[in-house]
């Protein structure tokens, strides 16, 4: 059976606790208190009823039959985590870190974020319990996402800028760690991916696992029995594997994770940290990460800001590691393809992280028979995406498909 990670958050030789003397007090404060609440029933009803009511969960799983249709082979489902209360998967995980906040007596919140979705959930969860919020935000990923950062100011979250590195998601995650040193007294830090050091990766996981908990009862319910791949984009891989999780130990369902290639797996200009990076440490954990033949982190790409992060969750690495999950590239232009087909031929519009799933299964599905179902996890819609694929598409005006 499946269980991990070890008591010291340790996935094989990946995750752990990588983190200066000054956050090991923080974190010991986090590992008990979660550890505590995680197995408290009036824990576990308040964040069910709060997913239900104020999120809107259970999302439903949609069946794509035109797009099926049009694509030939495999049919193709979506986990509806777009319908979310707030666009998308995030508030799954910042809901319950808000509710363990309160518990813990914290009176304000602070978070990364790349696309935004994370800061709008953490700016939401804030305001829903009277907490203070600040979110650190890269400045390029502020300028390429500027209705989420609207989105945030009107729910009366700080945004600071960060300018230092490249100036996005692994940047801001670096600033936000600084500010959780100075003010752990009285903030709790809401990381928004599965990484980080323990407990992050653990407690992001089992939040998001509300995803493959509903997948559980609903997909037999609408067709019959389990998803033969369930497909997922993957940054630091909170919607993966949350969509992967109870799927784990059910070796008849294929588990995909899909990374930014970018530009291509041969540029440079990517986020593929499992197919072309290697072990090392970041941000307290140690995981695949992009390093150059010293052991620096090199720059990650990608045209969403999701994705683009140098490294991935300790779990996604494990999980390659002993062939349980696979994991795949997908180019920003196969996903704008993706994006725009499914607009196209079922109304819907993804955010260009989920994009690159569906992508992938756009590319699986006709090299499998009519009779196999492929479950994609679409983690978010489109709506702070308009701006980028705007410009994108005026790029690339004229030019064949």
């Amino acid at each position: 059976m499946y269980n991990m990670p070890d008591k010291k958050g340790h996935f094989g030789p990946y995750g752990g606790v990588f983190a200066s003397e000054t956050l090991i007090y923080a974190l010991t404060e986090l590992k008990n208190a979660y550890e505590h609440y995680r197995n408290d029933p009036e824990f576990d009803k308040e964040w069910r009823d709060e997913l239900k009511h104020y999120v809107g969960r259970p999302s439903p799983i949609y069946w794509c039959r035109r797009l099926s249709e049009v694509t030939g082979g495999a049919q193709i489902y979506l986990k509806r985590e777009d319908l979310n209360h707030t666009g998308a998967h995030k508030i799954n995980n910042t809901m319950g870190q808000a509710l363990l906040a309160r518990r813990m007596g914290k009176k304000r919140v602070i978070a990364e974020t790349g696309a935004g979705q994370h800061g709008v959930a953490t700016a939401t969860v804030a305001a829903r319990y009277g907490m203070k919020c600040c979110v650190y935000m890269g400045a390029e990923d502020i300028e390429r996402q500027a209705p989420n950062v609207t989105r945030m100011k009107l729910l009366g979250a700080e945004v600071r800028p960060v300018t230092t590195g490249s100036g996005t998601l692994k940047d801001a995650l670096n600033e936000a760690m600084r500010d959780w040193v100075t003010n752990v007294d009285d903030t709790f830090y809401i990381i928004g991916t599965v990484a980080g050091p323990a407990p992050y990766p653990e407690m992001v996981r089992n939040f998001n696992a509300i995803v493959s908990e509903e997948c559980l009862t609903q997909f037999p319910e609408l067709t019959g029995g389990d998803p033969d791949y369930i497909v997922a984009a993957v940054g630091g891989g909170s919607n993966a594997i949350g969509a992967f999780y109870h799927y784990i130990d059910r070796p008849n369902v294929k588990l995909i994770g899909v990374e930014a290639a970018g530009l291509g797996l041969l540029s440079g200009k990517h986020c593929a940290s499992i197919e072309c990076g290697k072990p090392g440490v970041l941000h307290g954990n140690r995981t695949y990460l992009l390093q150059d033949k010293d052991g620096q982190i090199t720059p990650a790409y990608s045209i969403s800001a999701g994705l683009d992060y140098p490294g991935v969750g300790p779990e996604h690495s494990y999980l390659a590691d002993i062939g349980r999950a696979e994991y795949v590239g997908i180019t920003d232009d196969e996903a704008m393809d993706a994006f725009q087909k499914l607009c196209h031929i079922e109304g819907i519009i993804p955010a260009l992280e989920s994009s690159h799933a569906l992508a992938y299964a756009l590319k699986l599905a006709p090299t499998l028979p009519k009779d196999k179902k492929i479950l994609v996890n679409l983690s978010g819609r489109g709506d702070k995406d308009l701006g980028i694929v705007t410009k994108y598409l005026k790029a690339h005006e004229g030019e064949e498909k």
